[in-house]
């Protein structure tokens, strides 16, 4: 596997100053963003299964083990407060169950019976998607979660850093993020994590976008929890109204400062 093997540019890694240790992990995350434009085709079609199933009251699951999972889990966790949908709608399973996305659990990653019983637990459907995270591309948690969503009928993609893993045929889709080998040898928290990372920026962005849940730029739908947040929505009112700033605030506080509410309501004074 090549996120295994030993990168030829690192091999002195032990003797290097911290500058040239930074120099290097720079050079080398290069390598990334290269990974994520050879696979474009695949990740706009994920992101367009992504916005079909949300569309149809279909849930996108998650599921990873050790960094990937952590990662998954990141990215749903951001999704209800950023585009205001409910919680349930994006879903992390990650090997080792919560505790696990804090303190890791090496060894939950190999219990593929685990991976069937959490998805039977949530009782999928076929207008669910699972989207299967897993540097190796073989992870019998990740592997087994694939094989029974598609055995359900459920489309599923594998996201994988490794050329001819299993986990590609095992997919209904599969993306290929050709990394390399790690600056540090196995560690693929670095150039493998970052790839799934931004992957599932963009698969998960664009399927809200092709949602409706933006209008131009603008998270319209953000829940306003704090004052960073209610600020955002009142430079997002003034973005798409005329509305001066007081008015935006008051009518926000006037709409529980609900963005789309007010946008509704500034229409209607107009």
């Amino acid at each position: 596997m090549s996120t295994e093997g030993r990168n030829p540019r690192s091999i002195g890694l032990d003797k290097m100053s911290a500058v040239e240790m930074v120099r290097l992990m720079n050079e080398e995350e290069q390598i990334v963003l290269q990974a994520l434009v050879s696979a474009e085709a695949q990740l706009a079609q994920a992101a367009e299964r992504v916005a079909q199933a949300f569309q149809s009251d279909g849930r996108i699951i998650y599921v990873g083990a050790g960094t990937s999972g952590r990662i998954a889990g990141m990215d749903a966790a951001e999704m209800p407060p950023t585009f205001g949908i409910e919680a349930n709608r994006f879903i992390c399973l990650h090997a080792g169950g919560n505790s696990a996305m804090g303190i890791a659990q090496e060894d939950a990653e190999d219990d593929p019976s685990a991976a069937i019983a959490e998805l039977n637990a949530l009782e999928v459907q076929r207008n669910d998607v699972v989207i299967g995270l897993a540097a190796s591309g073989r992870t019998p948690y990740v592997t087994a979660a694939i094989r029974h969503a598609n055995q359900k009928g459920i489309w599923t993609c594998a996201i994988v850093n490794n050329r001819n893993a299993p986990l590609l045929k095992e997919a209904d889709l599969g993306i290929f993020l050709d990394t390399g080998p790690e600056v540090l040898t196995g560690s693929t928290r670095l150039k493998a994590g970052t790839s799934q990372k931004l992957a599932l920026n963009r698969i998960s962005t664009i399927a809200m976008v092709l949602s409706g849940k933006v209008i131009e730029n603008l998270m319209v739908d953000v829940k306003a929890k704090n004052q960073k947040l209610k600020d955002r929505c009142v430079r997002i009112v003034r973005e798409l109204t005329t509305l001066t700033e007081l008015e935006a605030a008051a009518l926000l506080e006037q709409h529980d400062w609900s963005v789309r509410r007010v946008l509704e309501a500034s229409k209607s004074m107009a």
